[in-house]
């Protein structure tokens, strides 16, 4: 994959600040003690990577077929996430990849598919972990839990989600998707 340095800028960016927004939901009531960095850590690992790779996955996917696609962040939803996150929640949507129109719909539904599908294995990924690693499973459950989230967020079928294009495409490649998504959900609480 290709990087400009715009790109790496405002991927960097994103991630700090949907990061930041979370480690204050997370930890509002120590904001301004040391435990804060914790949750901030926490944050970047959990959901930082969640979004990250979700992005990422999308840029590959449209690369591999031959589309210019590069990340930006939109600074006024980010810094929306920031502010709301004090108040007790956050509509988190950091920036998308940006590409040219894709006419063909199957070419479009599997780049859309592939950001949540990154966090449908994140959310198993964490959950393999979570059993493997006992002591680390407070983390490890809130990472599964994001992760399984946003793959279900995603997938809703409606403008501006990823599951728009997929349902477009293919709507038995979207019932799988949905229920994949969904079966993270529901596994992460066993």
């Amino acid at each position: 994959m290709k990087f400009s340095i715009k790109e790496k800028q405002d991927l960097a960016k994103a991630w700090f600040a949907i990061s930041l927004a979370f480690a204050i939901l997370l930890g509002k009531s120590q904001i301004f003690g040391s435990a804060f960095l914790i949750f901030f850590i926490i944050s970047l690992v959990t959901v930082g990577f969640g979004f990250l790779l979700h992005e990422l996955a999308h840029k590959y996917i449209a690369q591999k077929h031959g589309y210019w696609a590069e990340f930006r962040s939109d600074d006024r939803m980010l810094l929306l996430a920031i502010v709301m996150s004090f108040f007790g929640f956050i509509i988190a949507a950091p920036g998308g990849v940006l590409m040219p129109y894709v006419s063909k719909k199957h070419i479009h539904g599997i780049i859309a598919l592939a950001g949540p599908m990154v966090n449908v294995g994140l959310a198993f990924g964490f959950k393999i972990l979570q059993v493997l690693i006992p002591s680390w499973k407070p983390l490890l459950y809130y990472g599964a839990f994001i992760n399984a989230l946003l793959a279900l967020f995603n997938m809703i079928p409606i403008w501006g989600f990823d599951g728009k294009y997929v349902f477009d495409w293919n709507k038995i490649v979207w019932g799988v998707g949905i229920v994949l998504a969904g079966f993270s959900m529901l596994l992460i609480s066993y």
